[in-house]
């Protein structure tokens, strides 16, 4: 690819993020969300494009919907290889792998509308973002779905810098909804890191997707995170959370020995 073409792409990407832009909602658009308890919350989404190792282009597209608020029953699931056609640039992440995810969530529309999940977690940033357009906010404003952004990394942008004092700041949630925003060189803040459960000391950040507000975005994804990662996202992606095989580790080991003890 020239250097002119990949030139006139990013540009007509930057047009298309700013259109998209001023369709966000970064307030709480349902009753459900201005809830303590998030009443009348029932469908919980996650998505997640997973690369085959070592092939940056074949990846597995996935949707899962749980039940809220147990988090235990599978509502919906969908499974598709796809083959992405965009290149990666950084900052545009979503031109790669919105479309995939934006058809899962289609598809269940289409086949079966009742499921359809009344908020979706993404494994990606949100407002959190290079131009404060993230892959959450793209596929939200898409949707019309309230999103919300969950990294398992620090992307390091708009003055936000993985230094001494983000290192102390972390160190510094001592229990699981412990937070500490996350503020750019404008003053604005445009996610938090959060502590999400008392079992990983590794934040999470979160940033608005669409349809939500920051306080409520941190708050629901806390109440939906039985481990480190939104459980709508750990069961949407291909490999599970190091601390999920721990723990699963650890289950089989006593169910073993329960075994070995009885006979």
């Amino acid at each position: 690819m020239s250097a002119q073409v990949e030139e006139d792409r990013v540009k007509q990407w930057e047009s298309e993020q700013e259109r998209l832009k001023r369709l966000l909602l970064e307030e709480d658009t349902d009753d459900w969300q201005r809830s303590p308890d998030f009443s009348g919350l029932e469908r919980v989404g996650g998505v997640d494009l997973s690369f085959i190792k070592g092939d940056d282009m074949n990846a597995c597209a996935q949707l899962v919907v749980l039940s809220y608020p147990d988090l235990k029953k599978v509502l919906y699931g969908d499974s598709q290889m796809v083959t992405l056609t965009a290149p990666y640039v950084a900052g545009f992440l979503a031109f790669r792998e919105t479309p995939f995810l934006l058809q899962a969530l289609q598809r269940l529309q289409e086949s079966q509308p009742e499921l359809t999940p009344q908020v979706v977690f993404v494994d990606g940033n949100g407002l959190f973002h290079y131009r404060e357009f993230g892959l959450a906010c793209h596929l939200g404003v898409l949707s019309g779905l309230p999103c919300v952004g969950v990294a398992k990394n620090l992307l390091q942008v708009q003055g936000v810098h993985k230094n001494e004092e983000h290192q102390s700041r972390i160190a510094a949630l001592h229990k699981g909804g412990d937070s500490f925003p996350l503020t750019a060189a404008s003053g604005k803040v445009l996610g938090k890191a959060l502590r999400s459960c008392d079992k990983s000391s590794k934040p999470v950040y979160v940033s608005v997707g669409h349809k939500i507000s920051l306080d409520t975005a941190v708050r629901l994804t806390q109440a939906c995170c039985l481990f480190r990662v939104p459980e709508p996202i750990r069961q949407a992606a291909a490999d599970q959370d190091d601390e999920q095989r721990v723990e699963d580790l650890k289950k089989n080991l006593f169910v073993y020995r329960i075994f070995f003890n009885h006979i």
